[in-house]
């Protein structure tokens, strides 16, 4: 299944328990849409928010956070890595 890394801005000030339940609230619905968020990342000082998932498109991926409260900015397909 095809990789996406999401990218989420404006998210200065986000707790470590504040990630973990955005992420929750995504595993929460990731299968209505055959999507498996694997991680997410953080950088409180800058606001920006990482997530892997493979999922079977970036419209999928931006479905699920759109209903889990946390639409992202950019969805990126990761057809390489080592």
């Amino acid at each position: 299944m095809p990789e996406f890394m999401d990218v989420h801005r404006n998210m200065s000030g986000l707790t470590k328990e504040a990630l973990q339940a955005a992420h929750d609230a995504d595993l929460a619905i990731q299968s209505d849409e055959d999507v498996v968020f694997k991680t997410a990342w953080a950088d409180p000082d800058s606001g920006v928010v990482y997530c892997l998932s493979e999922a079977p498109s970036a419209d999928a991926v931006k479905r699920i956070h759109e209903r889990a409260g946390h639409p992202a900015d950019e969805i990126h397909p990761v057809p390489l890595k080592v």
